[in-house]
């Protein structure tokens, strides 16, 4: 029963306790999806660093070891490049003989017309004529790069521990944050969002997240720090080649820029496409019983393929054009690679440098392009992690509800008399829906709401929840308005049962209960007693410890609906809205429930919404709306001898009986 807008397509109290879509939704054979519009990559991934604020100090600690563990990985190659000079001064100078200084041997080459010998000669260090390799010396430099290296090991271990915490605490609060802001929520934001939409974003958005900054965050601070180490080390070694190194620099910075350009588009659609197919796929499960009936299976699997070929191509997009960063990079790296080879080779030749500084700069030319090639390789998981953030941050920007006002005395429980005073109602304000509706119902009445469908019946029961706001006008319950009185102690008042059954995975007992938490053993058997579940709960096995399906499938439709009766009966309401509630139950028992009801509806004011005349004989005011407006109102008898809108439903619903 849809008494909204037909815009709308869905009841917004079926929302809280029904299993239904919304628009974009649009039932389980099809649905628009939510157009998401993608953010810059730069702000999206500030406000992502940003949260990693309240962990600063672990952050700190996590730059600290690793910039520690950086600097002693870098000296590494320079040390070992003294051990290079000397094995080469050793295995030179026993081929020089002995007795002779360095400077001496050198200018006996030249005597000798042996030029380059002699300048690669003036070029070395630790050169003693005659004499061979110190494997002493060199023992000792290998053991200091051992130490030197398992110290950075050690810290790079610690650092990783640290980071894990930071990023575990980030993802949790942002969780956390997820879920408060889903409460804070006015439910037009449910209303226009698939549900399998929503869960993708808290989710398989939010596990993204973590994954990215678990897999990126490391590897970019080290590569980053490597970079910086690294690079003064070569130009301590030699300025020159530092200078050829860094050509390399804007070169890939130009490229990985340009490929990341166009897969940040591909990244954006395919977690949105992630969102679509995952509502798609809830939608249908859903609705798996309907599908079935109106044999609508091929169709289902036909959008199914569709939605998943959609989402494979767009993978594949981000995936490879993202993917030709790390090629690219290594090419880049092995031309440069190839060019401080050369150079290299001719500045030994001249005795500019050593034969361990070249062997030295040409491993920190390793290390220089490795990390920018780590970090281009890590673009993809960057880029799809900033992704998924731009969608949780449009979740957590999306519009709230007004804030409550405090508490007051004047909001203090009262008998439950409720009074629309020029009310004014739309969902689209392009459509009016309700205009100028007044009504008052009295404690201890029972107010019928009957008309046809999408006539705003279930609307008027959502603005007194205050599920939505009145546009216009005011609803005063015990002579308060309502946006006075907090959300929360409003709707305490107030007991509510659809006809689409909620229930959760748990047991009977714990399904009634959760109407009061709190209540006693003693509450909850006379509320079932009232209602009557106790009358089915001894048939089954364990009584009222039957544990029931997160979709209730163990029990039938009237016996789901009588739980959700018996956890109203408990919250002992001021006022009580009955929205169809004995539209799954048999003959019998509507009776029997009835008969319950018109006992808890003693001296409060009741709103019964009913397509079944039958059931709303009794009721003290029946009003009929048509339209978003009351057309009539009064008792059955009047109503039926008023000949109007009433009268015609009525013999519409039993003229089929008396034929």
């Amino acid at each position: 029963m849809s008494d909204s807008p037909k815009t709308k397509g869905f009841r917004a109290t079926e929302r809280i306790e029904g299993q239904g879509g919304g628009p974009g939704r649009g039932g389980p054979m099809g649905g628009g999806m939510v157009a998401q519009k993608a953010m810059n990559f730069g702000p999206s991934a500030r406000r992502l660093v940003a949260r990693l604020r309240p962990e600063r100090t672990r952050a700190i600690g996590v730059v600290g070891l690793g910039l520690v563990s950086v600097v002693l990985m870098s000296l590494g190659p320079r040390i070992l490049g003294h051990a290079t000079d000397l094995v080469f001064a050793g295995l030179f100078g026993k081929r020089l003989p002995a007795g002779l200084t360095q400077a001496e041997a050198v200018q006996a080459l030249r005597a000798r017309g042996q030029d380059k010998l002699a300048d690669t000669l003036s070029g070395m260090k630790h050169v003693v004529p005659g004499q061979g390799v110190d494997f002493t010396a060199v023992g000792h430099v290998l053991l200091w790069v051992l130490a030197i290296y398992a110290v950075a090991s050690l810290l790079g271990w610690l650092q990783g521990f640290l980071l894990n915490g930071v990023v575990q605490n980030t993802v949790r609060a942002m969780r956390q944050d997820v879920e408060d802001k889903i409460n804070r929520l006015p439910l037009g934001y449910f209303d226009s969002s698939p549900r399998g939409e929503l869960l993708s974003r808290v989710t398989n958005d939010i596990d993204n997240i973590s994954q990215s900054l678990q897999q990126t965050m490391s590897q970019l601070l080290t590569s980053l720090m490597t970079v910086v180490a690294v690079l003064a080390m070569m130009l301590w070694i030699s300025p020159l080649l530092a200078l050829i190194a860094l050509v390399s620099v804007p070169v890939s910075i130009y490229v990985t820029r340009a490929i990341m350009k166009r897969s940040q588009g591909q990244y954006v659609a395919q977690w949105r496409t992630t969102g679509q197919l995952n509502g798609q796929i809830e939608e249908a499960f859903s609705g798996h019983a309907l599908v079935k009936v109106f044999n609508r299976t091929e169709e289902v699997e036909r959008r199914f393929a569709e939605q998943n070929e959609q989402l494979y191509r767009v993978s594949f997009g981000a995936q490879f054009v993202s993917g030709l960063i790390m090629p690219a990079m290594m090419f880049i790296g092995n031309l440069n690679y190839v060019v401080i080879a050369v150079v290299g080779a001719l500045r030994v030749s001249s005795g500019a440098l050593t034969l361990g500084e070249v062997q030295a700069f040409v491993q920190y030319t390793r290390q220089f392009t490795q990390p920018l090639t780590t970090v281009a390789s890590m673009m993809n998981l960057l880029q799809s992690g900033v992704a998924s953030a731009e969608r949780v941050f449009e979740l957590l920007d999306a519009d709230e509800e007004p804030a409550d006002p405090p508490a007051s005395a004047d909001a203090a429980p009262g008998r439950g008399e409720v009074a629309f005073e020029h009310v004014s109602f739309s969902y689209d304000h392009d459509r009016p829906l309700i205009e100028d509706l007044s009504l008052v119902a009295r404690p201890g009445q029972t107010v019928a709401i009957v008309g046809p469908t999408g006539a705003g019946k279930t609307t008027l029961v959502n603005l007194v929840m205050r599920f939505y706001d009145v546009d216009g006008g005011r609803i005063t319950v015990d002579g308060v308005d309502i946006t006075t009185i907090p959300r929360a102690e409003l709707r305490g008042r107030i007991g509510m049962v659809l006809q689409d059954t909620w229930l959760f995975g748990g047991t009977i007992r714990d399904n009634i209960a959760y109407g009061r938490p709190g209540a006693s053993e003693e509450d909850v058997l006379a509320a079932a007693r009232a209602t009557f579940v106790d009358r089915f709960v001894h048939s089954l096995p364990e009584g009222y410890d039957t544990v029931i399906d997160e979709d209730g499938s163990n029990l039938s439709a009237g016996e789901r609906q009588l739980v959700t009766i018996a956890r109203a009966f408990l919250t002992d309401p001021a006022l009580l809205i009955l929205d169809e509630a004995t539209s799954s139950v048999d003959t019998r028992t509507e009776l029997l429930v009835q008969q319950a009801m018109a006992a808890l509806r003693s001296d409060r004011t009741s709103f019964v919404i009913a397509h079944r005349l039958s059931t709303i004989r009794d009721a003290d005011l029946i009003l009929v709306m048509e339209d978003g407006a009351i057309v009539e109102q009064g008792s059955h008898e009047e109503l039926l001898a008023a000949e109007g809108a009433y009268a015609r439903l009525y013999q519409s619903q039993f003229a089929g009986a008396t034929t």
